[in-house]
């Protein structure tokens, strides 16, 4: 919102300069984006009229001039601009001017004194380039201060609005908030009604009366389009961001910035029957003002008669009823769109304009008739003509409801101690009208605040007015406490401790992904898919984690890091027939060789097993693993991770043709498991230290290569045979002795008791029972 100060300053003259004001708006939550001068610093430039011109006597291109500047004498200047001639009033710069970038001083021009310059827009800092003198009315009057002629000393504030804030898009919302804020007069543009003078009136039909609640128009006759807008409200226009187009134009642009309600001129001779205010008819079209052909949309307001759509309602104008210099009868349009019916059309034809900025945000429907007054009377000032009666087709209006608030939620939240009188001053200064009972206000928003709507509003304008600079900055004060620590719950930390340690690096990854790493890399056809995605590549969410992984690897090689390790602690997301689930996840990935190369050691490149044993110290060796297969995964080098008989991940070698995809050198070996299961921990329990010494025996069988040890151990562990504290595996061979299809296994195994020293009976008894265990539920055969 750019606005010129010295028209807001027509309707509220605080006591404060340019730079004060400017703080106050922004202190108050209308940010001040810029404070701009409307002209560049320059002095002792006066309006001049040239009296005579003759022609230099050296110079075919230069004119010797005298130039009446309000003084006894005129002056001699010696001038080559092309426009000059005798009648011409132009800035004249006096001796001793200072203008951008050079002064003014007596000077000889091919042998002629000069004493001054005539100065065009350029030499004066108002435009980039001038063709000639900037040439001033007629009632310009001479030796007048051109700045202050041209009120060069106004400046241009530019506020940075939020969205909320629809009210202050126009010159009264912001004398209003200034009013509030300082306490000075406000002083609203007056405008009579219009006396009636013309039969003629229009029919309107709304048909879409919930969109449209409030709709008045009139016609002007016998105006004459052709005249000159004033100068005053050309610069106020071009100070507020719009060119001058033409006097009917103008004042409905000049009231769209003074008040914020957009308005549109129709040709009535161009109309064709009623004014019809309805949604478009499927693939109807309508040429816009900017000339642009457009096929409307089923849910787009248009304005219409019996031709078709002739509007946008609320975004822009048809062609087909533009006013042109030509135009002797026009329709006067200012209604009431509701935000929602207007929000998005515009953006969806590529558009963007002053109404349906204004209207996306809400306009104050309780202007809607005083704007349609005060653009008749500029237009009648203006371009003359006679004003029909006003047709006014009204419906239920949006109800502003009550908001309550509390004196003792209001000190709550600021902090401060506030009384009711004060809240009721500041409550008055907005023009809040409200009722007071035992401390709690109850506040009925105007009809311009579409942004009050819940006791934070009302906290949120007591604490604007009496000053965020004079609410004190109290630090908190807190008891603090150690917080409980679950010994059956692990950390989040204690997970990325063992992967650091193992020489891993943690990345944060994207949540949004594309949506072939869903389908292809994670084998995910029930991606779920965001509604407005930040980039062609980020439009669902993931499912899992390895797609940023692989990313910052080829990231990483790209950058020549031969040996990788990195993993990730971060939200997945699913869908099923219950609705969304969020999981926390932990991923990894390794690459290049086991270990950083050394002399001591062999290269070798990290595989599955490698990988492995930083999962089995995740899961704190509890983890199963169960050959499966998984889109991303080597068909024969992948495994489902369980733990307690659930499926809590995977890991697995990267699949050929990812390696291919990604351009890998060397395969990729990765995991990824469900962080909740990890995090379960039993709490310890103390064990009296033994007093005698452990017995081991051990223990060879012979069973299928399909037999794995994890299920011999489980078996032999979960027996819990009188003795037995401890099982491990120790040797795997096959080969001579031991026939095809088959593998020998050897197990230490640990036996003690805490009161005495077992004997060969009891030892012998404990391993004739695992032996017994194995050979019926695995088929084993003791090894000779």
């Amino acid at each position: 919102m750019q606005f010129s100060e010295q028209w807001l300053r027509q309707y509220v003259n605080p006591a404060l300069d340019s730079e004060a004001l400017g703080h106050a708006l922004t202190m108050a939550g209308l940010e001040v984006e810029g404070l701009d001068a409307v002209g560049a610093a320059f002095s002792k430039v006066v309006i001049g009229k040239i009296i005579s011109a003759d022609k230099h006597p050296d110079a075919d291109r230069l004119q010797v001039c005298k130039v009446d500047v309000g003084a006894t004498e005129p002056l001699q200047i010696v001038c080559g601009a092309q426009n000059a001639r005798v009648g011409l009033k132009a800035p004249c710069a006096l001796v001793g001017a200072k203008l951008p970038g050079f002064d003014i001083k007596e000077a000889k021009v091919r042998g002629v004194e000069s004493f001054g310059m005539m100065c065009s827009a350029k030499e004066l800092g108002l435009a980039e380039e001038s063709s000639g003198l900037l040439e001033l009315p007629e009632d310009a009057i001479i030796g007048q201060d051109i700045r202050e002629f041209l009120d060069l000393n106004d400046k241009l504030f530019t506020l940075k609005l939020t969205p909320n804030r629809s009210d202050c898009l126009s010159i009264l919302g912001v004398a209003r908030e200034v009013s509030a804020l300082t306490g000075a007069v406000l002083t609203l543009p007056q405008s009579e009604s219009v006396t009636a003078s013309a039969g003629a009136k229009k029919q309107v039909v709304v048909q879409q009366s919930a969109e449209c609640p409030r709709y008045t128009g009139r016609f002007i006759r016998e105006v004459n389009a052709s005249a000159v807008t004033p100068a005053w409200m050309v610069r106020r226009l071009e100070r507020g961001g719009l060119r001058s187009i033409s006097a009917i134009v103008d004042v409905t642009n000049y009231v769209l910035l003074e008040m914020g309600q957009p308005l549109h001129a129709f040709d009535a001779a161009k109309f064709q029957g009623d004014v019809q205010i309805r949604f478009a008819n499927p693939k109807e079209q309508i040429q816009l003002l900017n000339q642009q052909q457009v096929e409307l949309h089923p849910d787009m307001l248009v304005i219409a008669d019996d031709t078709g759509a002739i509007a946008l309602a609320g975004i822009m104008g048809g062609a087909s009823t533009a006013v042109s210099d030509t135009t002797r009868d026009i329709f006067l349009e200012s209604a009431f769109f509701t935000p929602e019916v207007i929000v998005g059309k515009a953006r969806r034809l590529g558009l963007s304009t002053d109404s349906s900025y204004r209207f996306e945000r809400g306009v104050d429907y309780g202007n809607t008739l005083f704007a349609l007054e005060r653009a008749t009377a500029l237009i009648q000032a203006i371009c003359g003509g006679e004003a029909g009666e006003i047709t006014e087709v009204l419906a239920p209006l949006p109800v502003r409801k009550p908001v309550t608030l509390g004196m003792t939620k209001l000190v709550s939240v600021l902090g401060i101690s506030l009384d009711e009188a004060t809240v009721e001053r500041l409550f008055n200064q907005l023009g809040f009208h409200y009722e007071n009972k035992a401390g709690v206000f109850t506040v009925t928003p105007p009809s311009y605040r579409f942004d009050i709507s819940i006791e934070e509003d009302l906290i949120e304008e007591v604490a604007r007015l009496h000053g965020y600079d004079n609410i004190p900055a109290i630090a908190p004060q807190d008891i603090v406490t150690m917080l409980p620590s679950s010994e059956g719950t692990l950390s989040r930390k204690w997970l990325s401790d063992i992967l650091t340690g193992s020489g891993y690096q943690e990345i944060v990854s994207y949540s949004f992904v594309d949506e072939s790493w869903e389908k292809e890399l994670l084998g995910n056809p029930e991606s779920i898919p965001l509604k407005n995605p930040i980039a062609s590549n980020m439009s669902v969410m993931r499912s899992g984690l390895w797609g940023g992984l692989l990313d910052t690897l080829v990231y990483n090689l790209n950058r020549k890091q031969d040996r990788v390790r990195l993993f990730e602690i971060g939200a997945t997301y699913a869908r099923s027939a219950k609705g969304y689930h969020e999981t926390t996840r932990i991923s990894g990935l390794a690459y290049g060789d086991a270990n950083p190369e050394q002399w001591a050691e062999s290269a070798r490149e990290v595989d599955f097993f490698d990988v492995k044993a930083e999962v089995d110290m995740l899961t704190n060796g509890r983890a199963e693993y169960r050959a499966a297969q998984h889109a991303a995964l080597h068909p024969g080098q992948s495994a489902q991770v369980y733990l307690n008989g659930v499926a809590i991940g995977w890991i697995g070698k990267l699949h050929p043709k990812w390696q291919q995809h990604y351009q890998l050198a060397r395969g990729a070996v990765l995991f990824e498991l469900d962080v909740a299961p990890l995090l379960e921990s039993s709490v310890a329990r103390y064990v009296a230290v033994p007093k005698f010494p452990p017995v081991r025996r051990d223990l060879a069988v012979v069973v299928d290569e399909k037999v794995s040890v994890r299920a011999l151990l489980k078996t032999m562990t979960e027996a819990n045979i009188q003795y037995v504290y401890d099982i491990a595996l120790f040797d795997v061979y096959r080969g001579k002795g031991i026939a095809e299809n088959k593998k020998s296994l050897a197990f230490l195994v640990l036996m003690q008791d805490t009161q005495k020293t077992l004997t060969d009976a009891e030892t012998d008894a404990a391993m004739s029972a695992l032996v017994e265990l194995i050979v019926r539920q695995h088929d084993a055969e003791l090894r000779k």
